[in-house]
């Protein structure tokens, strides 16, 4: 995401907690900054991509040298972290007592669509701020949808994930199946990918559960996290997830096990055993 903003033409400054990934950014002509707080000084955008509410909260307002700590009034936070509704809703309203704007803008579309520039772009904010963000929004996204107010972005995650639970769980078994009755499952998968069954999943992540090689997508325990997110937000409405609970309890079993780490579709190993 990154480096298409770079390709794009936008004047870039990096900070990551691990600062030898700043390093490929830098040769591309990205400034790089010892803190956070030093990265937001006099950017009117600022951008996070983080792992969790935590790291979130860490970066942005609760660290000695946070983002908050130079961030000037009239700037906007464009958070494209997944995290809970309550927590962008939070950090939206404590920015907002020092004069800065923030949108919760949450992506999908997998390290294939970051590379592309593809992503689909799920937005909670002021139709001021979205507005204010668009330009760097289409440079990593090409579709870009504005939900609501603060948090909607993170609620419209928080569908996406129950559905990519049960998408890649589906692929999983579909797979696993196949391979007990013999079929030749390239040839399978070609079939059925047109049809009905066909998903994102079905295309993208098939062969790696085929071969049992799951190289890095998406952190399956980031997806379980994600999962967390989403089983919250039913409960608070009363509803039961009974599909996304019994995948949420293969991740953690899977995690368990070592693979925490790797790609959501190693789901498929609880499957394939």
């Amino acid at each position: 995401m990154a480096t298409n903003l770079l390709q794009a033409g936008f004047a870039l400054t990096v900070h990551n907690r691990n600062r030898q990934r700043e390093a490929p950014l830098a040769q591309q002509g990205a400034q790089r900054a010892a803190t956070p707080a030093a990265a937001a000084a006099a950017a009117p955008l600022l951008c996070l991509c983080l792992s969790d509410d935590n790291a979130v909260r860490q970066v942005l307002i609760e660290g000695e040298d946070s983002a908050i700590h130079g961030l000037a009034p009239g700037s906007l936070v464009i958070d494209f972290s997944t995290i809970a509704p309550a927590t962008s809703e939070a950090l939206a309203s404590e920015l907002a007592q020092r004069g800065v704007a923030y949108i919760d803008a949450p992506v999908t579309g997998g390290t294939e669509g970051a590379k592309a520039g593809t992503l689909s772009v799920l937005v909670g904010g002021a139709a001021e701020d979205l507005e204010r963000a668009r330009p760097l929004l289409a440079a990593v996204g090409s579709r870009i949808s504005r939900f609501g107010a603060v948090g909607a972005g993170q609620r419209v995650k928080a569908v996406n994930q129950v559905l990519v639970a049960g998408s890649y769980a589906a692929v999983a078994e579909a797979m696993a199946l196949g391979q007990r009755l013999g079929l030749p499952m390239q040839q399978v998968c070609a079939a059925l990918g047109d049809g009905a069954a066909g998903s994102w999943a079905l295309k993208h992540r098939a062969a790696n559960m085929l071969s049992n090689n799951y190289p890095l997508g998406f952190k399956l325990e980031l997806h379980r996290k994600d999962l967390a997110i989403a089983l919250a937000a039913a409960a608070e409405t009363g509803l039961q997830l009974p599909i996304s609970e019994k995948v949420a309890a293969i991740e953690e079993a899977l995690m368990a096990a070592g693979h925490g780490e790797e790609d959501v579709s190693a789901l498929a190993r609880w499957f394939m055993g």
